[in-house]
């Protein structure tokens, strides 16, 4: 709704429009007069002409036939663009103004000019520039010219037929600008074009390089060159090439390959392009990392390190550094070096090859170990008859040790980490070759270490038998199996000890006490140590006698033997001997009762101990003893009123008598003179009854009392002399 005033406004225009255009066509302007027609460029004609009264604008028209370009001006001149250069064109003028537009102008002819070359230009050469331009349609002959863009220096100018031209003897790296035309047949110049070329610059100069022998990287610089924008460096080899691009004048080229001879040029750049490549320069970089190293060592103790020839390598020098730090080298033009080594040592080995530039690049670091030291100062600590135990001392180098002993055939082996070692199930009195092995993980075994020959301790005796003289000598016999050993047998008991040595197969020992229980073993003895004790055997000696023997007559008949009692002995025989036979007696105790002897008669007494096993001590007790017999036919006869003689018969053999009287009022004694059988008693009571014995005397003075006795009444009435009444016997006691 609120557009509706908007169309009815828009209707009012238009009416008034035509009706304009009505009057005006009724006072349309002159008709212009073109003065002259002219082309100045190759795309335009120009067209003057006198004004009209009242035009406002002018229509311009260019019309070759096929085609018809119109421009509108708003005043003489006016230019027709838009043509086709080197066409003949005829143009017309129309005037126009409020009331209309007039008829067209007479036509005037008018030929556009040659078009402008298109020029390519470029710098062959530091000091020319190249002109080039194609055909250009109806033109005769060009026209070039060349100066300096910053306007100094001379102007150069060339006309030719040719479409291209070369100018010399320029500044190398200028900027120079080009401009060029072409004529037609009638001298006329076409369009001409414009453009800057700038010739190229000059190889750089003084080029210096200077290498980086462990970055392996070449630095290279050169005098600035005029008119150069940009530099580029290239460092060119029979397998690579690399560059570098620097707007400055040096410039670094890295990754370079060792063992490698680079030649080295620069070249300088503008918007004209590259100089010509600068004179090489050739650079030589270090020498590679020698290769193929082999390490050997033949003999211990000397290192051999080999390795491969290098390019461009001028000598080498190998480096060998022990595990302690130490660091030897050598300087050879060879590919060997010899090393003195060490045992036990780790040697970390590299190789550089050398020339002018330097040194190669550290290749691979190789590492030997070389064998374990030997242990030297192998010591026996302790050596048995089946064991010994061997020390020595720590050695370089040595991860485990190998210890063997070797007999023949018998071979005992043990590994251990410390440095001892215990091998067991020897051989007695048996000569080892003994080796101590160092052993590493990296290396092995150290097979070049000496052996040392140790002997074990002699083989234990064996005891074959025992035995003991009459002099109570011990003798013992073994089985000897060792060499040059000494063999000692020891009697051990409760009573002592006792030795005696040999180097042969028996020895003797004396005074051994008797009635003693010994072990008796045997050990054999060299300079290498003592074997083990034999297996032990048991030594009894023989009892001991008793001390002392004692005879006791006990009846007529009856003997009691005693002595001292030993303890060792289980039993004791008595034996008692004479003419008539003997007597024995066996028996546990310390006495021993002999019967059926007949007195008066010579007897020799001796005695054996016996022990619980059987052996047997012939005590030599050679005691002649005769038993004292009693008296017969014992009578009392008076000697006076107070005497008594006593009598008897001596039945055998000799002895002495005592002979007692006993009564009431006393005892009375008397012993007769050797010899005789009567023996007298003086002042003795009469009237009284006596017991009458008369009494053997033993040897050893003591009374023996087993004989009978005899009562008799002795009165005081009667004769004084004659036998005494006899009253009868008592028993013996």
């Amino acid at each position: 709704m609120a557009r509706e005033p908007e169309k009815g406004l828009s209707l009012i225009g238009l009416i008034l429009v035509c009706v304009k255009m009505v009057v005006s066509a009724k006072t349309a302007p002159e008709i212009p007069t073109i003065d002259q027609a002219y082309s100045k460029l190759s795309n335009s004609i120009t067209v003057e002409w006198a004004s009209v009264p009242g035009a406002t604008s002018y229509l311009l028209t260019a019309e070759d036939g096929d085609t018809v370009v119109e421009t509108m001006a708003a005043s003489s001149p006016g230019t027709v663009a838009g043509l086709k250069p080197a066409t003949l064109y005829q143009v017309t003028v129309r005037s126009l103004s409020a009331a209309g537009r007039s008829q067209a102008s007479a036509p005037k002819q008018a030929k556009t000019v040659l078009a402008a070359p298109i020029l390519e230009v470029s710098s062959p050469s530091p000091d020319s520039i190249l002109v080039q331009w194609a055909a250009v349609h109806m033109a005769i002959g060009f026209s070039v010219s060349i100066m300096q863009a910053n306007g100094l220096g001379r102007i150069w100018k060339e006309n030719t037929t040719n479409t291209s031209l070369t100018f010399s003897n320029l500044e190398a790296g200028t900027l120079y600008t080009v401009k060029a035309y072409a004529w037609n047949a009638n001298g006329i110049p076409g369009d001409d074009s414009t453009c800057n070329q700038r010739t190229s610059p000059h190889a750089p100069a003084d080029i210096r390089v200077s290498f980086d022998s462990g970055a392996l990287r070449a630095s290279v610089s050169w005098t600035p060159t005029e008119g150069a924008f940009n530099y580029t460096v290239t460092a060119s080899s029979s397998s690579s090439e690399l560059s570098c691009s620097s707007a400055v004048s040096s410039c670094s080229i890295s990754s370079l390959l060792c063992g490698t001879e680079y030649l080295i040029s620069v070249l300088a750049s503008n918007d004209a392009g590259f100089s010509k490549s600068s004179s090489a320069v050739s650079l030589k970089t270090v020498a590679c990392a020698p290769g193929r190293v082999t390490i050997q060592e033949n003999p211990p103790g000397h290192l051999s390190v080999a390795w491969s020839t290098v390019d461009l390598g001028d000598y080498y020098v190998a480096f060998v550094k022990s595990d302690d730090g130490l660091e030897v080298h050598c300087n050879t033009s060879l590919t060997q070096c010899n090393f003195l080594s060490e045992c036990g040592f780790t040697y970390f080995i590299s190789v550089f090859a050398y020339n002018k530039a330097g040194h190669s690049p550290l290749g691979d670091v190789f590492n030997y170990t070389t064998a374990p030291c030997c242990p030297r100062d192998i010591n026996p600590v302790s050596v048995s008859s089946d064991r010994m135990e061997v020390i020595w001392s720590p050695v370089r180098g040595a991860e485990l040790y190998e210890t063997k002993a070797v007999a023949g055939y018998n071979v005992v082996e043990c590994n251990d980490t410390a440095p001892a070692c215990t091998l067991s199930a020897l051989e007695c009195d048996t000569k080892y070759n003994v080796t101590v092995y160092s052993f590493s993980e990296v290396r092995g075994s150290n097979r070049s270490c000496a052996s040392r020959f140790i002997t074990t301790a002699p083989c234990s005796p064996e005891i074959k038998s025992i035995s003991e003289d009459a002099s109570s000598t011990i003798s013992v016999r073994w089985r000897a199996t060792n060499e040059d050993a000494t063999y000692t047998v020891t009697a051990q008991g409760e009573k002592g000890r006792y030795r005696c040595s040999s180097k042969g197969e028996a020895c003797s020992m004396g005074g051994l006490p008797c009635g003693s229980v010994f072990s008796v073993t045997a050990v054999a003895e060299t300079e290498v140590g003592r074997s083990q004790p034999s297996y032990s055997v048991p030594l009894e000696t023989v009892p001991c006698c008793p001390a002392g023997l004692t005879i006791t007559q006990v009846t007529q008949s009856v003997i009691n033997v005693s002595w001292t009692f030993d303890t060792m002995a289980q039993t004791y025989v008595t034996l008692l001997e004479s003419h008539t036979g003997q007597s024995k007696c066996h028996t546990h105790q310390s006495h021993c009762l002999l019967g059926c002897i007949t007195c008066g008669i010579n007897y020799t007494v001796a005695l054996k101990a016996v022990s619980a096993s059987g052996l047997t001590s012939d005590c030599a007790y050679r005691s002649d003893f005769s038993s004292a017999c009693c008296p017969l036919g014992v009578k009392l006869y008076r000697l006076g009123p107070n005497g008594i003689r006593i009598h008897w018969q001596v039945s055998r053999g000799s002895a002495n008598y005592s002979t007692d009287l006993y009564g009431s009022k006393g005892i009375f004694t008397c012993a007769p003179r050797a010899g005789l059988s009567f023996c007298d008693v003086t002042e003795i009571p009469c009237g009284d009854v006596y017991t009458v014995m008369v009494s053997p005397v033993a040897q050893t003075g003591l009374k023996l009392t087993f004989c009978p006795k005899k009562i008799y009444s002795v009165t005081c009435s009667g004769s004084t002399l004659g036998m005494v009444i006899y009253r009868g016997k008592s028993k013996a006691k």
